[in-house]
């Protein structure tokens, strides 16, 4: 597989593409940001933990029967992923209370919801990601209704899965957030699956194990990011 020249350069990755029009390479960086990216940094080894994590997790979800862009891992940092037309609506799936929930109704952190909760969010930097409705997608003609309907199933299952999986390595899964596309006429899972997109927290002492270790100046950043690829490994 020869790679190509860079086609997009987002916060955390980078495509190329490659001699093959329907196959790009996703590289993962260990840029970090946070706030819209008013708070910058970098995680030492974050692009090489999170390629292994979302390579793991998404091998499972194939397994399960959900549809992803994942193809197979290339390095450290790379995998081999499916051209992908971006649906311009970020799926936001929330268990326990924490994060833009708790900021947005007020609630404190920690509480496990009745039911998960779903948000949509407008992929528009410009405009900080919006919270938007199935009205709002429709207007904007940001996928049809039978888009919607798969991307909305596949995220209720996707969070079946992964708290499973989770709950049996000692995690909690708080919330996490998932990128959905086009390829071939057909929604496939994709960007990726980490502690960059996943609340995790320790199931007996609810130590935080994901991002929010670099957004709060928590510390031992790197250590949470290597404990969760531990326990999915092992």
């Amino acid at each position: 597989m020869k790679k190509g020249k860079k086609i997009y350069e987002g916060k955390a990755k980078i495509l190329f593409d490659t001699d093959k029009p329907d196959l790009v390479i996703q590289e993962f960086k260990d840029d970090a940001t946070a706030f819209d990216a008013t708070k910058r940094g970098t995680i030492e080894q974050k692009g090489v933990m999170n390629n292994e994590i979302s390579c793991a997790l998404f091998r499972l979800l194939e397994s399960k029967g959900i549809p992803t862009h994942f193809v197979k891992k290339l390095s450290e940092r790379e995998m081999l992923v499916k051209k992908l037309d971006i649906v311009m609506v970020e799926v936001t799936i929330r268990n326990i209370s924490a994060g833009g929930l708790s900021k947005l109704l007020g609630i404190e952190e920690g509480i496990v919801l009745k039911k998960p909760v779903l948000e949509y969010h407008y992929k528009n930097d410009g405009l900080h990601d919006p919270l938007i409705n199935d009205y709002h997608i429709e207007m904007l003609g940001l996928a049809t209704d039978k888009e919607m309907k798969k991307i909305k199933d596949y995220s209720f299952s996707v969070n079946e899965i992964l708290k499973d999986f989770f709950n049996k390595v000692g995690l909690k899964l708080v919330d996490f957030k998932l990128e959905f596309g086009r390829h071939k006429g057909k929604i496939l899972l994709g960007d990726e699956i980490s502690p960059d997109t996943c609340r995790l927290w320790d199931k007996k002492t609810n130590e935080k194990l994901d991002k929010d270790r670099f957004r709060r100046d928590l510390g031992k950043i790197e250590e949470a990011y290597q404990e969760v690829l531990k326990r999915i490994k092992s």
